[in-house]
């Protein structure tokens, strides 16, 4: 089954990181995703631009809407995804807890959900 982990950060804490700090960090989480992929549960990872460079698109009454950023109080912002295959949530989350993101902010395990697609067209944004 198909897992998206969502690398929740506090962007404060990553950017208060010395040189040293940030390249051990990153070093530690590109052993973890090689680790995965060779293992073969990792299926795609990528990392994110900062949330001020985010813009966030809404559409309640037809007319678009963009605005600056998240619009969400928290102090964490999600830093990048982890696509992974996974037996179930118990290895799921095992998989998770090893990312030395978990030490700056939390990662969020969510089941992907599978569309089954009738012979009718649907659409899913």
């Amino acid at each position: 089954m198909k897992y998206l982990l969502l690398c929740c950060i506090e962007e404060r804490k990553f950017e208060a990181m010395s040189q040293k700090e940030c390249g051990a960090f990153k070093d530690a989480l590109a052993a973890q995703c090689d680790q995965l992929r060779k293992d073969g549960h990792l299926i795609t990872a990528e990392p994110l631009e900062s949330v001020e460079k985010a813009v966030t698109v809404r559409s309640p009454s037809g007319k678009v809407s963009v605005t600056d950023g998240p619009f969400a109080e928290t102090k964490e912002q999600i830093g990048g995804f982890f696509l992974i295959n996974a037996r179930d949530l118990n290895e799921a989350i095992q998989l998770a807890s090893k990312f030395p993101s978990v030490r700056l902010g939390s990662m969020e395990v969510r089941p992907v959900m599978e569309l089954h697609r009738s012979s009718q067209a649907s659409t899913v944004a």
